[in-house]
């Protein structure tokens, strides 16, 4: 498995990520999207109202190099923040291959390569001790 059972309760407990896709002229392009884990594939889908027609779905079929994070501050006295980043690899899928998939529709799917998270565990500790778990998947 790639995510530990603390990111992926994380994960389930928020509803919106910030998608970061590469554009042709090598800028990046950072949008909010809702999402879902695939257990099935271990993998971050993302779908949206006319996802294929999307400048991040295109970004993605061009160049599938990502990153996301899925963030919050459910503190802030004391200040919290948790997170999960996933950096990887994504494939826009098309309705063909995402029926193919059982999928709803059009849909850019995030393989994880490597993941950080922050702040998921005891919120009594100290803040300033609190460390990242980062590793490649």
């Amino acid at each position: 498995m790639s995510f530990t059972q603390q990111e992926l309760d994380y994960l389930a407990s928020q509803r919106l990520g910030r998608l970061a896709t590469v554009q042709p002229n090598g800028t990046l392009q950072v949008s909010p999207v809702g999402f879902h884990y695939n257990a099935g594939t271990s993998t971050i889908d993302i779908q949206g109202y006319n996802m294929a027609a999307s400048r991040k779905f295109r970004n993605v079929a061009d160049n599938g190099r990502v990153a996301f994070v899925v963030d919050d501050v459910p503190s802030v006295d004391p200040w919290r923040v948790r997170c999960v980043e996933i950096r990887g690899r994504a494939e826009a899928l098309d309705a063909e291959a995402a029926q193919a998939n059982d999928l709803g529709g059009p849909t850019i799917r995030i393989h994880p390569e490597r993941i950080i998270s922050f702040g998921l565990g005891a919120t009594d500790q100290d803040v300033h001790q609190l460390v990242s778990n980062a590793r490649d998947v």
